[in-house]
């Protein structure tokens, strides 16, 4: 990266991708953010590889268009169906969320045993499992798919996603993975659960989080200081929708732990 104030894009599917927008306002402040997501054609999980890595790499144009410097492709689905591709079609540096888990899950592992929790098209890929499994470790993935709609309900402390929560993690640390001693949270939306999967699950687990990990990888990339620093001037950030803005404002609102003021609606079809 050439030096200055970097521009840093983030793409995801929807909303999910705003939970790694705010880890990297914590760890990188000294940068401006132009945040992309495609919510008129999510759910990105039940579409084939070859349309996910043409809707992100479309996605990842736009960003470059609009002069982002560095790529965070914060959508798990399209992290694992089409990273290389995306590589291939741009000409900045491109940073998905899948490695960095893997790699601080792995870091954090003393029983080298994890349990990943995540979509189903990202437990499908196996992307985690790879990952996992090349860094020495044995990984069991499970398929949680009632944890997003709960969470975009803003049921995030409610007794039912308690329980859901429960059932999910009962199942997924049993069959041999009774001493996982990490979980890995494989989708953005996850990070706001993490208070009530840390109740369901044993004290000595450690939770990883993707977007945490992610958001090092960027700055260490950038070369930036990790402890937030004063800003010579206010970061900007810039939000971009493909379906309606109102719904982007209010949903992405719980995301991002801060309201959202402006946001464009884009057509990329356009």
């Amino acid at each position: 990266m050439p030096p200055g104030r970097p521009t840093i894009g983030v793409f995801d599917s929807g909303f999910g991708g705003l939970t790694v927008l705010k880890a990297l306002l914590e760890v990188i402040p000294n940068a401006d953010y132009l945040y992309f997501g495609d919510t008129a054609r999510l759910p990105y999980g039940s579409k084939s590889a070859e349309t996910v890595a043409k809707y992100a790499v479309e996605a990842s144009h736009f960003l470059e268009k609009q002069g982002a410097g560095v790529l965070v492709i914060a959508c798990n689905t399209a992290t694992a169906l089409a990273l290389d591709t995306i590589r291939r079609a741009s000409s900045v540096p491109v940073i998905g969320v899948i490695d960095p888990g893997a790699e601080q899950a792995s870091s954090a592992s003393k029983a080298r045993k994890a349990v990943v929790i995540a979509t189903e098209a990202t437990v499908g890929s196996h992307a985690y499992l790879k990952a996992l499994e090349s860094r020495g470790m044995e990984a069991k993935e499970k398929a949680c798919p009632l944890l997003v709609p709960l969470v975009e309900e803003g049921w995030v402390e409610h007794a039912v996603t308690e329980q859901v929560a429960r059932i999910y993690l009962q199942e997924s640390f049993a069959g041999g993975f009774e001493s996982a001693d990490v979980l890995l949270l494989g989708c953005t939306h996850y990070p706001l659960l993490k208070s009530v999967l840390q109740r369901v699950i044993r004290p000595d687990v450690i939770i990883v989080d993707s977007a945490e990990s992610t958001a090092l990888v960027v700055a260490q990339q950038l070369g930036s200081p990790l402890a937030a620093q004063p800003t010579d001037s206010a970061t900007k950030v810039q939000f971009f929708a493909t379906d309606s803005v109102e719904k982007f404002r209010r949903l992405g609102a719980r995301f991002l732990g801060r309201s959202i003021e402006e946001v464009k609606h884009v057509d990329l079809r356009e």
